[in-house]
């Protein structure tokens, strides 16, 4: 009994010391307000605008805010989140304070924006109702990812309008807040969803692992990452699940299309017509596909998710990778920190492939608190809220603990040369950069999801064999045969991923994606062995 009293007390003990030696805390702040915003962005993001935030409110109107960040993942699993709440919540809202019976056809058409005509008049109704309705799915606001989803939210209905517009003008003028650069949409026009920070895309790569390779000039371009010495060492996200990755493979190919109307129209840039263009966008569209496929040959992985490329690349795990600037810049920063000062990492924006997109921010149907959530879309945008994204930490105006090292959306900012001394990028001018790649929504927006669901057959599905192909090639020294079987995209055409690809990933029944993918795996299967064996027959 002595002995199981004493093994007891210690048990005791263990459990308690933890609780007894913590150090006292205060207990939880009371608030007057809560804000909930459902975001993608990381900690350091959540943590310094949290507090800038709660600080300026604050100082506004003498009332305090809690912040609720809701975290679920990337910015598709938002967007799968966002879609399921509301569909939930207006068929409470349909069939319990309206008393109307619930349909598929209701539950596939409140959230359409292009109702064919011929749709059933109650599924129209539904869209009327939802759209006037204050239906909520329990979120204020939904803060970062790119704009293809928020344009998208947009359409379904999911976002309302602020009135930033008319409250600060002065705001949205060329000098400060441009409607569009580069092709790209920086805000939405009856302000359903504003951008309040850029980014762009590029290759982060480790000195050390260049060097172990024999790569004796670092990556400057997408092409450069075709290099078969790089086999194994890339470091990738899945476009089906970052968007950002998507955005980046998007912009391979829309530089190849520019490439291929600039050499249609020579030296005296002749204008071209619909059908010409139209022949230039088909072949881009291929080539791009082809550079995408050659970089995902000799990619290590494809990681759900886009902050793991940048971690490897520094650790040598991977020699380089594709990634969003400020996570490239981020990890170049601490790598350096943490070792003997001598830069490890190179982050680099390839010349012509890629441009500034934005990070938007929207508030969200129903949202439990509207005004706070309106202030808080208002912070982002003053020069306060601007400040904190690339800002040193510590700086007057800047964040507290972490360097954001993202570049802010408007203008004036960088008119500042003052500031140079605070900033964490004081060279980096995104506005002034004459070589951006010029953007054509018409040429790839339409299908920018059909076109990471085919690079996922084509790459991710398929890797083991794509791999194993890629090797064979190479070992033979790319034997003509060999290497355009590999590289053949008739099974992803333009015009195919825009018909039946895009038919059959947008249908109502999951049944016909699920087929089309398997018979995109099987047949690009089929088609890395075929190339296997013709490098291997020296063909």
């Amino acid at each position: 009994m002595f002995k199981r009293a004493i093994i007891l007390a210690a048990l005791v003990a263990i459990i308690a010391l933890p609780f007894i030696l913590r150090p006292k805390q205060r207990a939880l702040e009371r608030s007057d307000l809560t804000l909930v915003i459902i975001t993608p962005h990381n900690e350091a993001i959540r943590s310094e605008f949290g507090r800038g935030f709660r600080a300026w409110y604050q100082q506004r109107t003498g009332k305090t805010v809690l912040m609720d960040w809701r975290v679920v993942g990337g910015t598709s699993d938002i967007t799968r989140y966002l879609e399921s709440e509301y569909v939930a919540s207006f068929k409470s809202y349909w069939t319990g304070k309206l008393g109307r019976p619930w349909t598929a056809e209701i539950q596939n058409g409140f959230t359409n924006p292009k109702l064919p005509a011929d749709t059933p008049a109650v599924v129209q109704e539904a869209r009327k109702v939802f759209l006037a309705s204050e239906v909520s799915c329990g979120i204020d606001l939904f803060f970062g990812g790119g704009s293809y989803d928020f344009i998208r939210q947009a359409q379904a209905g999911r976002l309302v309008r602020t009135a930033l517009l008319e409250q600060h003008p002065e705001w949205f003028t060329a000098s400060v807040i441009v409607p569009a650069f580069s092709g790209e949409v920086f805000y939405d026009p009856k302000g359903l969803w504003f951008g309040n920070v850029l980014s762009t895309y590029g290759i982060l790569y480790n000195k050390d692992s260049l060097a172990r390779l024999g790569i004796t000039h670092p990556p400057q371009r997408w092409g450069d990452l075709t290099d078969p010495k790089y086999l194994g060492e890339l470091a990738l996200a899945d476009p089906t699940k970052s968007g950002s990755m998507a955005r980046a493979f998007e912009y391979v190919i829309q530089q190849q299309i520019e490439q291929q109307i600039a050499a249609l129209q020579g030296p005296t840039g002749a204008k071209l017509s619909a059908e010409q263009t139209a022949q230039a966008v088909r072949e881009g569209w291929v080539a791009g596909l082809q550079l995408i496929q050659l970089i995902g040959a000799n990619g290590r992985y494809f990681t759900d998710s886009s902050q793991k490329p940048p971690i490897d690349v520094s650790q040598g795990d991977c020699a380089a990778g594709i990634s969003i600037d400020f996570y490239g810049r981020s990890q170049a920063e601490v790598t350096e920190e943490r070792g003997s000062g001598t830069p490890r990492l190179g982050f680099v924006v390839p010349r012509g492939g890629t441009v500034s997109s934005v990070d938007p921010i929207a508030l969200l149907r129903g949202a439990p608190d509207r005004a706070v959530a309106e202030a808080f879309i208002e912070y982002t945008l003053t020069m306060e809220g601007q400040k904190l994204w690339n800002f040193k930490p510590g700086t007057p105006g800047g964040p507290v603990r972490f360097a954001l090292r993202r570049l802010p959306v408007r203008q004036d900012f960088y008119a500042h040369d003052e500031w140079k001394a605070y900033r964490s990028d004081p060279d980096a001018a995104p506005f002034a950069d004459e070589e951006h790649l010029v953007y054509h929504p018409e040429w790839t927006s339409a299908i920018f999801r059909e076109m990471a669901f085919v690079v996922g057959a084509m790459c991710l599905d398929t890797h083991d064999e794509l791999v194993v192909a890629w090797r064979a090639v190479n070992a033979a020294g790319r034997p003509p045969q060999a290497m355009a079987k590999l590289s053949d995209m008739s099974l992803v055409s333009y015009e195919r991923t825009r018909g039946t690809i895009r038919q059959a990933f947008n249908s109502k029944d999951k049944v016909d994606e699920v087929r089309i993918a398997s018979e995109l795996d099987a047949a690009f299967r089929r088609q890395y062995r075929e190339a296997e064996e013709l490098a291997r027959a020296g063909k």
